[in-house]
């Protein structure tokens, strides 16, 4: 017999009937909800949820027909498609019974039931709802899952001592399930640092979850992450599962930390404290478990002396530091990039495998590259594209100064030229250098929203 038939409302005018399937039920459910007026159903399974509704067929209005059962049954599965609401009526007989089931009742009972005939069904009906919950919310992790296929990146590669070094600490730390940051410039691979470090850990066989913290609205946060229940705002037209819950026993990666407001840190903090989230629209908590590995271009640790970000938070967050060097750092590993590049874009592209000549690749040794290896990745797509030849010459990659390679600290160079596009490649080059990669501060300086300094940044592989 089922010991936990979960959260069943029962709804009867009939105070003996609802006292009587407490007494009974009481033994079996999580929780026994009664109610004597069918007007309250939309409230009540609109902003509880029931693992069983029991819903008598004949209220005072209609005692015979059945006509008011049939008309709430169509109520509640309005509000939830995929409640199992069981009816229960008097008056009952085949034809009756058959219709409620056409119409989206999961069962029948007649009353006075018997005990053992009503426990066996509602055990039934909850093993029912239980996989309608597991298909739905396999349904909707399958549609994240889909959403992050699309943004799967190749293996993080490199051959210099400071990746030699990186790459020692991914070994020793993938194994376990500290939490992690990732420090380092826009551009430098933190995505796929995460990445690696999942594919290493025992979580490889499990989901991994990318979430932009910079590109989320504070009013969409608690929906994005914890999820929500359908009508608990105005554009919620479904349960939705967030991507805590969605990466449950997997990985979750949380880019841009630096960016949230000291109110989203609170929330983001109490949920890393508590492993576990409520959905917006309900009060029930939800464990969950991830490995949470965060990233961000922001220093941290002066954030938190200015007051900006949470020291609770830092420390809950970076059970291990990870610092990624930035491409000029580490000017040696363009070849391989370039190799892997280069092979990458002949598949894509169908065309011949090109490769680098030596002044090519000299030449891209003297750039400062302030994209880092995402700027690296967009040069060699583009000169692919565009070059006729299958060994690629330095004026393949017209648009990168002849400049030798400088210092993080050293001044940006920049051109003469009058070109529009040009003037405003070098503008936002000017403010992310200015604001050491701040994407927050260098919008500012420009003038611009958050959203439009990243297209810009995208559209000049910065």
């Amino acid at each position: 017999m089922e010991q936990n038939l979960g959260r069943i409302l029962v709804i009867d005018d009939n105070e003996d009937v609802l006292f009587s399937a407490k007494m009974l039920l009481r033994k079996y459910a999580k929780e026994v909800v009664m109610e004597k007026n069918p007007k309250k159903i939309p409230f009540l399974v609109s902003n509880e949820e029931f693992d069983i509704i029991l819903l008598d067929m004949n209220f005072s209005q209609d005692i015979t027909s059945g006509q008011e059962g049939f008309f709430w049954l169509k109520e509640i599965l309005k509000y939830d498609p995929s409640a199992v609401v069981v009816m229960i009526t008097a008056f009952g007989d085949v034809e009756m019974a058959v219709r409620a089931l056409k119409e989206g009742a999961t069962d029948f009972v007649l009353k006075p039931w018997q005990n053992e005939k009503l426990l066996a069904t509602l055990t039934a009906a909850s093993k029912l709802r239980h996989s309608y919950k597991e298909v739905n919310q396999l349904r909707q992790v399958n549609r994240t899952l889909t959403a992050e296929l699309q943004n799967q990146q190749p293996v993080i590669t490199g051959e210099s001592q400071a990746m030699r070094s990186l790459f020692s600490i991914i070994d020793k730390v993938a194994r376990t399930d500290a939490d992690i940051l990732l420090l380092g410039e826009n551009g430098t691979g933190k995505e796929v640092i995460a990445r690696t470090i999942h594919q290493r850990s025992s979580r490889a066989d499990k989901v991994f979850v990318t979430v932009d913290m910079g590109a989320i609205t504070e009013t969409l946060f608690e929906s994005e992450l914890f999820g929500h229940k359908k009508g608990a705002f105005t554009d919620a037209k479904e349960d939705r599962v967030g991507r805590f819950e969605a990466a449950n026993g997997g990985t979750l990666f949380l880019d841009e930390i630096g960016n949230l407001s000291p109110a989203l840190q609170s929330k983001l903090l109490t949920v890393l404290q508590r492993r576990e989230i409520i959905r917006v629209g309900t009060n029930k908590p939800i464990p969950i478990d991830v490995r949470l590995i965060c990233a961000t271009n922001m220093p941290l640790k002066e954030m938190v002396q200015r007051h900006e970000f949470r020291q609770d938070l830092l420390y809950r967050i970076n059970t291990v530091e990870l610092n990624l060097p930035p491409l000029r750092e580490r000017l040696e590993d363009i070849p391989l990039f370039a190799d892997h590049y280069l092979q990458t874009y002949a598949t894509k592209y169908k065309q011949p495998l090109k490769r680098l000549s030596d002044a090519a690749l000299a030449k891209l040794r003297r750039y400062t590259w302030p994209g880092n290896v995402r700027e690296l990745q967009h040069v060699l797509e583009r000169a692919s594209i565009m070059s006729d030849n299958r060994e690629l010459q330095p004026d393949d990659f017209f648009f990168i100064p002849d400049e030798p390679a400088v210092s993080a600290t050293a001044p940006a160079v920049f051109s003469n030229s009058q070109n529009l596009e040009d003037l405003e490649r070098e503008a936002v080059q000017r403010a992310m250098q200015l604001h050491e990669g701040n994407v927050s501060k260098a919008a500012k300086e420009l003038g611009l929203s958050r959203g439009a300094l990243y297209r810009r940044l995208e559209k000049y592989a910065l």
